[in-house]
């Protein structure tokens, strides 16, 4: 008889936390009448919009066999450069935007090259990156920089109704379009194959001729393109530039993509997996709220998934060893097909 974890079932750990978030809204809705509606997801969803972003890109490092522990501290500098250029310096937001954009994107680039190309451990370099986007975030203010600009305001008020009394916000949109734009990366682009290949087993993708150096450094940039992203959309959410946002918020990535089936060993992970890793996080936050309990409750339950999850991962992998799981062979069709 099959091992239950065998790779029969490389989808168990996702089909897991789906399971689990259905369970805990239906417990939330049994102890809270009125909990189980559309809105109270859509309310999760605004909340965490910007988590739903950074997890995308840290899913993607991760699959990859890395980390990124700068996000949390390259949003609060994201935040910091809109909100010191928009209202210290009046720029348009126009330019501001693509601006922060581009300077997360180059601030993970540089990460990358020196991961890929000086052969240095991501733990330390991203951690490296944590300080020092912290520290340049006191390099442009030691204060809080309140955002007045009308267009981040107006965006930061607007609302998508679907009928009187149920909506979202822009946030959730911008979520909802980098959600598409990672699955279809993943899963139908050669990039997306590549992380696959890397975080599986990097020689053999260096051996089947992948571009292994280019997509390594493009997942770190995309890290930080997301980082920046997120950024913006906790200026929507907040209207503020402010030093400490974000603080810890590498650990909530990691926990969600973790709670979401992703593997940290690389090579197993899914986008919708840590889409329902975040809405599971977010659901936790609820019903410690509605319980009018310490937030720190939320971080014991979490720290309790995360736990569970990394067993079911082990036993997965255990599964995998069982089950006489083979490096791939390197073959000119198994290049094709990659291709």
């Amino acid at each position: 008889m099959k091992n239950m974890f065998s790779t029969n079932n490389k989808y168990l750990s996702l089909l897991v936390t789906i399971a689990l978030f259905i369970l805990m809204f239906g417990a939330g809705s049994v102890m809270y009448p009125g909990f189980f509606s559309f809105q109270n997801i859509f309310n999760i969803l605004i909340n965490n919009s910007y988590l739903i972003i950074i997890a995308i890109g840290m899913t993607l490092v991760i699959i990859s066999g890395g980390i990124d522990l700068s996000v949390g501290s390259l949003l609060a500098f994201s935040t910091m450069l809109a909100a010191s250029l928009l209202e210290n310096y009046h720029m348009s937001p126009v330019v501001v935007i693509p601006l922060v954009l581009a300077t997360g994107s180059i601030f993970g680039c540089f990460m990358g090259c020196l991961i890929q190309y000086f052969d240095l451990p991501p733990f330390i370099i991203t951690l490296a990156g944590l300080y020092l986007a912290r520290g340049m975030c006191y390099v442009v203010s030691i204060d809080t920089i309140p955002i007045t600009n009308s267009f981040f305001t107006s965006v930061a008020q607007y609302e998508i109704h679907f009928s009187p009394d149920t909506f979202i916000s822009i946030n959730v949109v911008i979520a909802l379009v980098m959600i598409l734009i990672a699955l279809y990366l993943a899963h139908y682009t050669k990039f997306g194959r590549t992380v696959y290949a890397i975080g599986g087993n990097e020689q053999s993708a260096l051996l089947m001729g992948l571009p292994v150096a280019q997509t390594k450094v493009l997942v770190y940039t995309f890290s930080g393109f997301c980082s920046a992203l997120a950024g913006i959309v906790f200026t929507f959410y907040m209207l503020s530039g402010y030093a400490l946002h974000g603080t810890g918020l590498e650990l909530d990535t990691i926990a969600a993509v973790v709670i979401g089936g992703t593997l940290l060993t690389g090579g197993v992970g899914y986008i919708a997996g840590t889409i329902f890793g975040v809405l599971v996080f977010g659901t936790i936050q609820v019903l410690v709220t509605n319980q009018s309990l310490n937030s720190w409750w939320t971080r014991i339950a979490v720290g309790i998934l995360i736990f569970l999850f990394c067993l079911i991962q082990r036993l997965f992998e255990s599964g995998k060893a069982a089950g006489g799981v083979k490096t791939p062979e390197v073959s000119d069709a198994s290049v094709k097909k990659i291709e």
